[in-house]
C-alpha cells in the first residue's frame, strides 16, 4: 500500500470514528430528553366508566343545557327544522363523532405511546388515533372521525380535530344538528385523583355562531374489564326506524 493511500485510510477511519462518537452524544442527549419528557408526561391510561356510574342518564339536555347549549345559525336552524330522524346514519351503523362520541356512555380506553395516543370507544366499535409526532393532515384524510393531532401541556392532553366529512347528525345523533367539513373540535383531558376529565369544544361556522362546549368525566372501569365489541348489525339498527313517528310520507 503507498503512502497517499495509507494516509487517505486513516484519515477515513478517523472521520467514521468522529461521527460515531458524534452519533453517540446525541442519542444519549436524546435519550435523556425523552426521559425528562416522560417524566412530565401525565397518566391518562385506562379503561374509563363514561356509563350511569358517571353521568346522568342521556336526555336531550344532556350535555347540551339552558347555559351551553350551541348558538346556532340560520342554516343550522334550517335543517333542524325539516330533520327526520329516519335518515340518521345510526340506523345504518354510521358511527358517532365529536362532539357527541365522548358523551356517549360507554366505556373508553386510553392507550399512551410515545407518537400517539389511542382513543378506543366501546361505541360503535371507534378507534381514534391522536398523532403526538408532529405530523399534519392532507386532503386524503378527510373522513368520518377527522384526522387529530395532539400534545402534553401541563397535566393535560390536548387535542385538535379537523378535516371531518358533512354529517347530517354530525353535532350529535339525537336532535338533527349537523356538522360540515370545517368542524374543528379540541380537547383537554387530565386527571383528577381517580377520575378523567375531558372538556370538549366544537367550532363549526357553518353551523354554530359561535363554539361550543362541555365538560365531563369518567370513572375508572371494573378492575378486569375488557371493551366489549359493539357489534352494530345493519338490519337490526334499520329496522327500529319502523317504530319512528313518520314525519314525512
Amino acid at each position: 500500500m503507498s503512502t497517499t493511500m495509507s494516509r487517505m485510510l486513516r484519515r477515513r477511519v478517523s472521520s467514521s470514528a468522529v461521527l460515531l462518537a458524534v452519533a453517540a452524544v446525541q442519542t444519549s442527549v436524546g435519550l435523556s430528553a425523552q426521559a425528562g419528557q416522560a417524566g412530565r408526561i401525565p397518566d391518562l391510561a385506562g379503561i374509563w366508566d363514561g356509563g350511569a356510574r358517571a353521568r346522568p342518564p342521556n336526555s336531550e339536555s344532556v350535555p347540551w343545557g339552558k347555559a351551553n347549549f350551541p348558538d346556532l345559525n340560520e342554516r343550522a336552524r334550517a335543517y333542524q327544522k325539516v330533520f327526520d330522524e329516519a335518515v340518521a346514519p345510526k340506523y345504518d351503523c354510521q358511527p358517532s363523532t365529536p362532539p357527541a362520541l365522548q358523551y356517549d356512555p360507554y366505556m373508553m380506553e386510553v392507550v399512551q405511546w410515545p407518537d400517539r395516543v389511542l382513543l378506543r370507544y366501546e361505541k360503535d366499535d371507534q378507534l381514534r388515533t391522536v398523532w403526538l409526532d408532529g405530523r399534519r393532515p392532507t386532503v386524503q384524510d378527510y373522513g368520518v372521525q377527522g384526522f387529530s393531532v395532539g400534545r402534553y401541556e401541563g397535566n393535560a392532553l390536548l387535542v385538535e380535530t379537523d378535516h371531518y366529512v358533512f354529517d347530517i347528525t354530525g353535532f350529535d345523533d339525537y336532535n338533527g344538528i349537523p356538522s360540515s367539513q370545517q368542524k374543528r373540535v379540541l380537547e383537554r383531558y387530565w386527571r383528577e385523583g381517580d377520575e378523567l376529565r375531558g372538556t370538549v369544544t366544537v367550532e363549526d361556522p357553518m353551523f354554530l355562531r359561535k363554539p361550543a362546549s362541555y365538560t365531563t368525566r369518567w370513572l375508572p372501569a371494573p378492575k378486569g374489564y375488557k371493551l366489549v365489541p359493539f357489534d352494530c348489525d345493519p338490519e337490526s339498527a334499520r329496522a327500529s326506524i319502523k317504530f319512528l313517528p313518520a314525519r314525512y310520507k
